[in-house]
């Protein structure tokens, strides 16, 4: 890229991440505002200052219980990708296959997962694991379809190129399919990001000894308000550092003109 489209791009994008760190700063302030000159009370809407406090009181176990939050996020979500990226891989191999199951996930799917919740719960108790889960199977079909649907945009002529040197099912996937699926992938990982995080605070609300979700449970009881919000933010907060990781990964993985918007 010539030096002046290079720049020319660079402030582009500079702009664009300005723009979305003024709109947070509005918001903020916005917040305090209306907290402010609103004469709102405490125990129904907490100022910044007040929320920020929250994070002081020792007896919530703010980082202990962040980390059991992350754990099911990412691990809900690791599992989500894995699994998806191969289901679909295992439709490309086999039609039969993908006629047997796309309906049958397609159904599963339609369960709403709050009433899913209970049931994993009786299965597998209390914890981690069953959190992980919810937000597994809330975040995996996104990343699945997408990714089926990427796998079938590769040209058949290349596919038959690599099959005619006798290029193996893991090379064929490995050095054609996948690369050129890459920008649906990283579609469903945005969608499926901000899932598996609904998905772990779902399973932490309908039963859970641990967590962010535990925790909002457990101050309501008390209208601690901006501990409440406190956790509120820590949630947003580690689902905004997974969706910016994806963004990472796509930037530096899938060129501009290829990305699926």
């Amino acid at each position: 890229m010539p030096g002046p489209a290079r720049d020319t791009a660079l402030e582009s994008k500079l702009g664009r991440y300005s723009l979305g760190v003024v709109a947070h700063l509005l918001l903020l302030l916005l917040w305090y505002l209306f907290v402010r000159f609103g004469e709102v009370p405490k125990f129904v809407m907490p100022g910044p200052a007040d929320t920020l406090a929250a994070l002081l009181v020792p007896d919530y176990g703010w980082w202990a219980n962040v980390r059991v939050t992350a754990t099911e996020i990412y691990g809900g979500y690791a599992l989500a990708l894995v699994a998806g990226v191969l289901l679909a891989l295992a439709f490309t191999w086999s039609k039969t296959f993908e006629s047997l199951m796309l309906p049958l996930l397609v159904t599963l799917n339609m369960i709403p997962k709050v009433a899913l919740g209970p049931l994993i719960i009786v299965w597998f108790k209390y914890g981690v694991f069953p959190n992980s889960m919810i937000a597994f199977s809330i975040a995996v079909f996104p990343i699945l379809l997408t990714t089926a649907r990427g796998l079938r945009e590769i040209e058949p002529e290349l596919l038959d190129l690599v099959r005619s040197l006798r290029g193996s099912r893991w090379q064929l996937f490995t050095k054609v399919q996948l690369p050129g699926a890459l920008p649906y992938v990283f579609s469903g990982m945005k969608v499926g990001a901000i899932l598996a995080v609904a998905g772990a605070i779902v399973g932490e609300f309908l039963g859970s000894d641990r967590g962010l979700g535990y925790l909002m449970l457990q101050v309501q009881v008390t209208l601690d308000t901006p501990a409440m919000f406190m956790a509120v933010i820590l949630i947003t907060l580690l689902g905004v550092l997974l969706y910016g990781l994806v963004m990472l990964l796509e930037h530096l993985l899938v060129p501009v003109d290829a990305r699926v918007t």
